[in-house]
């Protein structure tokens, strides 16, 4: 019978494996400064098309805004995106990528790849399904 009281354990585990892969793939393509906590950040504005405001950032990504402000912070230092005054509420603050960053998605498509490749490995599209639908669960129970 398995030990059923080891799902959190078993979930870290994948979360250090994947951010291990990801980080081994970054320093193959001799990409410095990002991490696997960047991820999020970079999909979303990656799959807008312009600047994302903070605060629809940080709902996004479900992150608090101080979190949010160090990921974008250290994105901006290296010149991954750049921070806006909205010219619509002078008080949000929007984020959108650089060109610099902008040449990162063929980077960011090739990890999500191997990521997902990796995890899925041996399964059917069925089990997939099931796999997505159970964790969606586990999270909402959060």
């Amino acid at each position: 019978m398995k030990n059923v009281n080891e799902v959190i354990a078993i979930i870290s585990r994948i979360r250090n494996n994947a951010n291990k892969l990801i980080i081994e793939h970054l320093d193959k393509k001799v990409i410095k400064g990002l991490a696997p906590s960047h991820g999020d950040v970079l999909q979303v504005l990656l799959h807008s098309s312009g600047g994302v405001t903070m605060n629809t950032l940080a709902s996004k990504i479900s992150r608090d805004k101080s979190t949010l402000t160090a990921l974008v912070n250290k994105l901006e230092r290296y010149e991954f995106v750049e921070k806006l005054k909205s010219l619509e509420d002078s008080r949000s603050t929007l984020v959108q990528l650089t060109s610099k960053g902008k040449e990162l998605k063929p980077i960011f498509d090739d990890v999500s790849q191997k990521l997902l490749d990796t995890t899925y490995a041996g399964f059917t599209q069925k089990e997939k399904e099931v796999l997505v639908d159970l964790l969606i669960r586990v999270n909402n129970n959060y």
